[in-house]
Formats: structure tokens, sequence, C-alpha cells
């Protein structure tokens, strides 16, 4: 990876990610996927353990990102990590799934910003993932919007002063609405797939962000509004 630029992948094996990891090696980058499963098409793989609490992830991901490394710095980090999972408080599996964003949203996005306190160098980029949802109230979904909520928070708070990620760094956030996912287009076959966020598109995002292009004010939620196909970032 001598003189390439390097990127790591939060979620490299979820469609997003897989799609991260890709562009970003077509543009001659050196890709490290971050993911409960290994991404075969990544050029380095760090593995999280599914069922270790968040301090044994912290320290088995680092340890791991420190080895791969070999001392060099990372110009972005990409977190796509996450999920979706419905319920009201009235729901019986309202805790479970509470639990189950929190750990595939924050937790993901917390050890992110790690990583980048770490190993991010001067001028590069760490990008979170939110929601346009969790800007208000999320009734029929709390637990994610709650999860979504607190990247939101992540990542207006990484942009402060005294956050510990690097001087120059930029922190920002995608808050898309639905991306166009494989999984989305099977549990969705008649939702209106003009109005979803192809996964080139954010890729591409991902990528003029991390080359310094069009970048928005560090601590930007950038929502992601598609409509008929074309795809409008609206930075707050």
């Amino acid at each position: 990876m001598s003189g390439m630029k390097r990127v790591l992948v939060y979620g490299g094996r979820g469609a997003l990610g897989r799609s991260c990891v890709a562009y970003f090696k077509e543009q001659n980058w050196w890709a490290v996927s971050l993911d409960l499963v290994a991404n075969e098409d990544a050029n380095a793989n760090v593995l999280v353990v599914a069922d270790a609490d968040w301090a044994e992830q912290e320290r088995s991901v680092l340890s791991q990102v420190e080895e791969v490394l070999e001392g060099s710095k990372l110009d972005a980090i990409v977190c796509v990590a996450g999920g979706w999972a419905g319920g009201n408080s009235a729901s019986d599996d309202f805790i479970k799934n509470s639990d189950m964003m929190i750990k595939q949203s924050v937790w993901s996005s917390v050890i992110a910003s790690r990583i980048a306190a770490k190993h991010l160098g001067s001028g590069g980029l760490l990008a979170l993932t939110g929601a346009k949802a969790a800007l208000e109230g999320t009734p029929g979904m709390i637990g994610y919007g709650m999860a979504k909520a607190a990247v939101h928070h992540l990542t207006q708070s990484l942009a402060a002063p005294k956050s510990g990620l690097p001087a120059d760094a930029l922190v920002a956030a995608i808050l898309p609405v639905t991306l166009d996912t494989p999984m989305n287009r099977k549990w969705m076959p008649k939702a209106d797939t003009g109005s979803w966020t192809p996964l080139d598109f954010v890729a591409q995002l991902f990528y003029k962000w991390a080359e310094g292009s069009d970048r928005p004010k560090s601590g930007s939620l950038v929502q992601l509004v598609t409509t008929g196909g074309v795809t409008e970032l609206i930075a707050g």
C-alpha cells in the first residue's frame, strides 16, 4: 500500500460497504473492510467479534487495525454499519430491537471515532451514517430513531474543539431516506425506487469528500433526498 491512499470501511461486507470498497479500489485506493465477515474484495480485513461487549470489540478492532496499517495513517474512515428494526414501546420486541439498533449503529460509529482519533491522517475524513427520519420523532421505529439520533449527536460533538480528532479532520454524517439495496428491493417490491438513493452515488460522495472535493462543513448532517432518480444534498 506504499504511496496509495487508504480507506477503512466499517460495515464493508454490507451492500453499501461493498459498494464503497469497490469504488475506492477502482480509484486506486487501498481499502480495508471492518465487519463481522470478511469482504474478499478488500485489500485487508478486520473482523468484529459479534458476541463481545462494546469495550472488548473496541480493544480487538483497534489491535487489528494497528496490525494491518503497519504504522501507516488512514486518509478516510467510512462507517456504514447499521440496520433497521421497527417497533414502538408497546411492542414485545421493543427492548430487543432497540438494543440491536444501538449495537449496530452507535457501537460501530463510536469505535470508528476511536479509530479516527488514533489512525486518521492530516486532513482525513470520518464519515458516519445517520438517517433523515431521526431528525424528528420516529414512533413506529423508536429504537432505530434513537440510535441514529445518537449518531447525529456524535457527529456534531466530534466536530467541536477538543473532541479528540485531528484538528483538521472532517467529520460528517449522511442522512439517507431509503438506500437502493437488494434487501430493500426484496422487502419493498412495490415501492417507488425513484426515491431511493443509489449505492454508487453514496460511494462516489464519500470519495469526493475523501479527496477534498465539495466538502461540507465539519459536523454537518447531510440529508440525501432522492426524487425521480436525482439526489439532492441538504447540509444542516
